[in-house]
This record gives C-alpha cells, sequence and structure tokens, in this order.
C-alpha cells in the first residue's frame, strides 16, 4: 500500500457487493480495507484509521448505523467520511441517517460510477492533495498536480517525503499530528521505518521552508508530535 493511496473500508455483509466495491475503488487508485460486518469494522478503523468508509446499513447483531454512531460520537474517529448506503429509500430513514453523523447517503441499487464521484467529493474535503488540489497557508502554496511548492515568489525544493509531509500538514493546519500518526499517513504502514525519521525529515522540511527566509511555520508540540501553524 502507497502512502500517497487514499484509504477506503468498506463495511458489507454481502460477500459479492463487498467485493464488487472494493473492486471498483481499488481500479479508481484507492487502497481498500474490506469488513463484513460492525464489529469488525470498528476493530479495523482502530488499527488502521481509513481516510472514508463506505457503510452498509442493514447487517446482523451491530447495523451501519449503530457503527456509524458509535464512530461519530468519538472524538479521534469523528471527522472520517462516512457514506451509507441503503435500500431504505423512504425519506426518513435518508434523515435518520444523515442525523446518525452519515456525511452521504447512497441508496441501492445504486451507479458505481455516481458512488466513486461521491467518494471522490467527500476525500477532496478531508485529503485534498491527493485529488491534486492546490493548498495554501500564509504564503506557502502547495500545488499536488504539478508537485510544486512556493513561499511568496520563491519555488522551494522539497524531496518526495517531505512533500508528503507538508502536504499532510496543509490538509489540516493547526492539528497535531503524532510521530506515528505521521509515519503511517507519509511513510504507510506497510514500511517500517524508525519514529526517530519523522525527527530527520521534519528538520529537511523546515531547512527547506525556511530557505530564502520566513519563520518556521512547523510547531513542535512537547511530548505530542508535530503541527503547522
Amino acid at each position: 500500500m502507497s502512502a500517497d493511496q487514499p484509504r477506503v473500508l468498506v463495511v458489507e455483509d454481502e460477500p459479492a457487493q463487498r467485493e464488487v466495491l472494493a473492486y471498483n475503488l481499488e481500479a479508481e487508485g484507492f487502497a481498500v480495507s474490506r469488513a463484513q460486518n460492525g464489529e469488525e469494522a470498528l476493530l479495523l478503523v482502530d488499527e488502521d484509521m481509513p481516510d472514508i468508509i463506505v457503510l452498509d446499513w442493514m447487517m446482523p447483531n451491530l447495523s451501519g448505523i449503530e457503527v456509524c454512531r458509535r464512530l461519530k460520537i468519538r472524538p479521534e474517529t469523528r471527522s472520517i467520511p462516512i457514506i451509507m448506503l441503503s435500500a431504505r429509500s423512504e425519506e426518513v430513514d435518508k434523515v435518520r441517517g444523515l442525523e446518525t453523523g452519515a456525511d452521504d447517503y447512497v441508496v441501492k441499487p445504486y451507479s458505481v460510477i455516481e458512488l466513486m464521484a461521491r467518494v471522490r467529493s467527500q476525500l477532496r474535503r478531508v485529503r485534498p492533495s491527493t485529488v491534486g488540489q492546490r493548498l495554501e497557508y500564509d504564503d506557502i502554496v502547495l500545488d499536488a498536480e504539478s508537485h510544486k511548492v512556493t513561499r511568496g515568489p520563491k519555488e522551494l525544493k522539497l524531496g518526495p517525503t517531505e512533500f508528503r509531509l507538508l502536504s499532510t500538514f496543509m490538509e489540516k493546519p493547526g492539528r497535531v499530528w503524532s510521530r506515528e500518526q505521521l509515519l503511517d499517513r507519509v511513510w504507510g504502514r506497510d514500511i517500517y521505518v524508525d519514529s526517530r525519521t519523522v525527527d530527520v525529515h521534519i528538520g529537511r522540511l523546515r531547512k527547506a521552508l525556511t530557505h530564502y527566509g520566513g519563520r518556521d511555520p512547523v510547531r513542535t508540540v512537547r511530548g505530542a508530535g508535530y503541527a503547522l501553524g
């Protein structure tokens, strides 16, 4: 799994539906995890935080509505976009799903093309750099499509790791990222890297950002990690 790939968790108890969803998402360039029930979904979220969740409503034991409710009341998971899938087409059901915290609601049977568009739409909100958007913070501009970073009139020279670090920071200015979270987001869970490596690359990023002058925008939060601003 590439660190650049947006991660989608598909929660669906019907194996055929689950695989169709996973196949189409992977074809769109997403890294896909699969859960066959609500309990497994909650475990997978704790093990490997996804960028977005596609969640079936009707599942045995723990329904999609209950999974959504539990995730949205937890501070560490409430910002994960959830697209609810349901055969329930009544307006009252859609309202219930959205009021529980779902960010979007798609009625079965659905168009795969439309569902992929809705996934990308939610992803633009939480990980804009992965869909080629331009990010700005103070006088720093990151163009994800051209892979260029400027500060004021000057173009900065960043290595690929420093570029991914800056993208992560600029997607959520002010958020404090622990070393472990940065390792997961920037390097990827499948690659073993010592947490001290984060400090080395943060140092390189700071050097690049201040190469032509200006304050260092990366803040060290003692005992917690790093943040932009």
